[in-house]
C-alpha cells in the first residue's frame, strides 16, 4: 500500500472545478436562451388589442421569421409571451390543455380574471426552476371592458390599462406611457385603467409603437401579429415591419 501511494502529493490532486491540467474551467451552459421579441397589449373601454412579434432569434441570428408568441384560450381572452421560446411552448401548452380541462368540468368558457389567475399559479408553482418567459394576459372582462394583466417570472402580477413585455419593452412602455396615462393602482377610490382612446386611434398608436422600437431593437422585427378583442369576436391583422 505503501510502495502504491509513494508517489503521490496531496498538491497535485486536481482542483475543484479545474480539468487535469489544473486550469480552471468556467461553467458556460444554460438552460435557458433569449429568443427575444417584443408583445404588447391595450385595453379600451369596449376593446382589447394583443400584439406580438414573429421574429425568433438567438444572439445575432434570425432562426425563424414566423414564430407566433400569441395563443388564444377563448374569444374573449388571449396569452401573449415573450422570452425563452422552449419555455414559452411548454407553458402554453400546459394553459391550454387546463383550459379544455375546465371547460369540461365547468361547461362553459374560462373568463379572463380566472385565465389570469390560472396564468399566476401556473408560474408560481415553477419559481425554483421558473419558465425564462414574461408574459401579458388580455381580454374582456364580466363587463366587456378591456382587462390586461402584466407578470413577472414567477407569477406576481397586476391588473393594468396597457402593458408591454419583451426585449423593446423599454423602448415602447414610455411610449406608452405618455399616450395612455393609466391612472395609478394606488389612487384612493379606485379608477379605471382603460384607455379612453378609440379603437382605431388605439391600434394606430400599437401600430407606432412597434415601428418604433424595430428601428432600435434588433429582435423586433419582420411582422406584428395582432389581435383586436371585442364584443364581436376576434379579429386579426397582420403588420409587416423590417427584415434586418
Amino acid at each position: 500500500m505503501a510502495a502504491a501511494t509513494a508517489g503521490y502529493k496531496l498538491s497535485a490532486a486536481p482542483k475543484a472545478g479545474a480539468d487535469s491540467q489544473g486550469v480552471k474551467q468556467h461553467a458556460t451552459w444554460s438552460p435557458y436562451d433569449d429568443n427575444g421579441g417584443t408583445c404588447l397589449a391595450v385595453g379600451g373601454a369596449d376593446y382589447c388589442i394583443v400584439a406580438a412579434t414573429t421574429r425568433m432569434s438567438t444572439g445575432y441570428s434570425i432562426l425563424t421569421r414566423r414564430s407566433t408568441k400569441i395563443l388564444q384560450l377563448t374569444d374573449k381572452c388571449v396569452i401573449a409571451s415573450a422570452g425563452c421560446q422552449v419555455d414559452m411552448k411548454a407553458l402554453q401548452k400546459l394553459l391550454q390543455a387546463r383550459n379544455v380541462m375546465f371547460q369540461h368540468n365547468h361547461g362553459k368558457p374560462m373568463s379572463c380574471k380566472a385565465a389570469a389567475q390560472l396564468l399566476s399559479n401556473t408560474l408560481y408553482y415553477k419559481r425554483f426552476f421558473p419558465y425564462y418567459t414574461f408574459n401579458l394576459c388580455a381580454g374582456l372582462d364580466e363587463e366587456g371592458r378591456g382587462a390586461v394583466y402584466t407578470y413577472d417570472a414567477i407569477g406576481s402580477y397586476e391588473r393594468t390599462g396597457y402593458s408591454c413585455q419583451g426585449s423593446g419593452k423599454d423602448l415602447m412602455q414610455p411610449v406608452l406611457d405618455n399616450q395612455l396615462k393609466a391612472a395609478s393602482p394606488l389612487l384612493v377610490p379606485a379608477r379605471n385603467s382603460t384607455t379612453e382612446l378609440p379603437l382605431e386611434q388605439a391600434i394606430d398608436l400599437v401600430k407606432d409603437a412597434f415601428v418604433s422600437a424595430g428601428e432600435r431593437d434588433i429582435y423586433t422585427g419582420d411582422y406584428v401579429e395582432m389581435l383586436i378583442i371585442t364584443k364581436e369576436g376576434i379579429r386579426r391583422e397582420e403588420l409587416p415591419l423590417k427584415l434586418d
